[in-house]
């Protein structure tokens, strides 16, 4: 079998439940076509880019798989068919990163404001 990244965006006016479900709709697919998911993350609702099919916002998810060719194939058709999918891009690695995202691993980052600051006021002069 083979590994793949999986991403997938849905529309704006669907529920963060409603994108939970999608991805477990693609995680019963995959595993009744032979293949594994070894991985879901759910990115929440973000800002795109630019707009598609007059959407601004999409909900983003990332699967990390390990499943045969067919499996894929069938899981890119049920999504080319659902009207909740507004883009999904598949992508063959060589082997799968199970670690938090980027993007996840940047909100759990500290933000700005609380970070510890170092004092930078001026010096006095002798």
């Amino acid at each position: 079998m083979a590994f793949y990244e999986h991403v997938v965006i849905a529309r704006q006016d669907i529920s963060p439940q409603q994108a939970e479900a999608l991805n477990e709709q693609l995680k019963t697919l995959i595993e009744e076509n032979g293949g594994h998911i070894a991985k879901i993350e759910y990115w929440g609702l973000r800002n795109l880019t630019y707009r598609i099919k007059k959407n601004r916002k999409g909900h983003y998810s990332l699967l990390a798989i390990d499943a045969p060719a067919p499996a894929v194939k069938e899981m890119e058709r049920q999504l080319l068919i659902n009207e909740d999918v507004l883009r999904f891009m598949t992508i063959r690695v060589e082997e799968l990163d199970l670690e938090l995202s980027p993007v996840l691993a940047r909100r759990d980052r500290p933000d700005r404001a609380e970070r510890p600051r170092e004092d930078f006021a001026p010096q006095a002069q002798a």
